[in-house]
Formats: C-alpha cells, structure tokens, sequence
C-alpha cells in the first residue's frame, strides 16, 4: 500500500495543480472520487484486468462509466488515458484520497467524524466546532454519529488526529493501567 501511494503522489500532484489552474477543484475531486469508485468496483477491475484490453479501450471504459454520472472535461479525460498508458488505472483510489488531502490544505479545512455516546445538539456541535477551528486553525465540516457504547462524552477523528475524550475509553486507560 505505501508503494502504490508513492506512486500515486505524481499524479495526484499534476491532477491537483491543473485543477487549480482550472479554478474547478470540486469537479476534480467529484470525477477522481467516481473514477475511484469505478476502478474499485469488483466486476469492473476484473474486466480492467483483462490483458486482452489495449489500453485506450480500459481508459474509454472508465471514462464512459464516469461520464454516465459526471460530465468529464478534456484534461480529466487525458489524466485517465495517461493512467492507462503508464498500467495506472488502480492506483485511482489512492489519487482520489490524496487528492482530497491536497484540496483540504488548499481550502484551509479539514472534514472531522465526531462519535458521541448521545446526539450531539446544535449548540454541542457548534462549541466543538468552535474549539477545533481555534486548536486545528482550519474550517471544520462537521459529521456526528451517536454510539451508545461509549457510555458518555465523545470520540474526535480530524484526519490523523483521534481524541478519545469518552467515558469507555477513559475507562480502558485506567484498566490498563491497574492491570500494568
């Protein structure tokens, strides 16, 4: 895995810079995340696989597949049969994820999970939203989920970044440390 990611880092850069170029880093990440999806998909890989398929032909399936749901310009069309060309076309999923961390740094956000024992209310999520744009010094896009299994208070996931503020992980920590 940490190969295909090194591999993948050329071209997400060159993906990244003409998107930027473009002024269009949401229609870019839209069309890597369904290129992505397509390329992951078991039936679709299988026939991608096919030795017998020239390159132009697995670059023209991808593209129409990703056409049906967004329209592609002529450049994201180029960025696939270059992946084709090179045998690149699974290292999209990896380009996808990449790309979006690039596109995060661009706009100054980062996407944050949220898990807490309850649902979270509107003042709750704002005053978290408020301390995590103040701590991470970016524009925070809140999800929440409820799992009662935590017992009380919340779990943060901010790209690699975990704070395990709940009542069951507090707990975890002190039977490790009893039982140390």
């Amino acid at each position: 895995m940490a190969e295909s990611i090194t591999v993948a880092r050329p071209y997400t850069k060159a993906a990244f810079e003409t998107a930027l170029a473009q002024g269009d880093l949401g229609s870019w990440s839209e069309f890597l995340n369904l290129a992505a999806t397509v390329v992951a998909e078991p039936s679709l890989a299988h026939v991608l696989d096919n030795p017998e398929l020239t390159a132009t032909q697995k670059a023209q399936l991808v593209i129409d597949v990703v056409h049906t749901s967004h329209p592609l310009s002529q450049q994201a069309q180029n960025f696939v049969n270059l992946l084709a060309e090179n045998k690149r076309l699974s290292l999209l999923p990896d380009v996808s994820a990449l790309y979006e961390t690039l596109k995060a740094n661009q706009e100054q956000s980062v996407d944050v999970s949220i898990v807490s024992a309850f649902e979270l209310g509107n003042e709750q999520q704002d005053k978290l939203t408020q301390a995590l744009n103040a701590m991470l010094s970016r524009e925070i896009n809140i999800t929440s989920t409820a799992d009662a299994s935590l017992i009380g208070g919340v779990i943060v996931y901010a790209g690699d970044l975990v704070i395990d503020g709940s009542v069951k992980g507090k707990l975890s920590k002190l039977a490790e440390a009893v039982n140390a």
